[in-house]
């Protein structure tokens, strides 16, 4: 999907979530915020960490 019809689409789900009944607006809204979070940038990692092991090594 490009970033248009996402931008396009979340107001408009939101809008129907307005008039649905309470489980269908929760799920409309859930749809809406993965449709916005596709718009966010991607954070990068913390430099410097990448490649390191994730436990802590023995001591010997």
């Amino acid at each position: 999907m490009d970033e248009d019809f996402i931008k396009g689409r979340a107001p408009d789900i939101r809008e129907l979530a307005a008039k649905a009944d309470p489980f269908t607006r929760k799920r409309l809204l859930d749809l809406a915020d993965t449709y916005e979070r596709r718009l966010l940038p991607v954070p990068h990692s913390a430099p410097g960490l990448a490649g390191r092991h994730s436990q802590p090594q023995m001591k010997r």
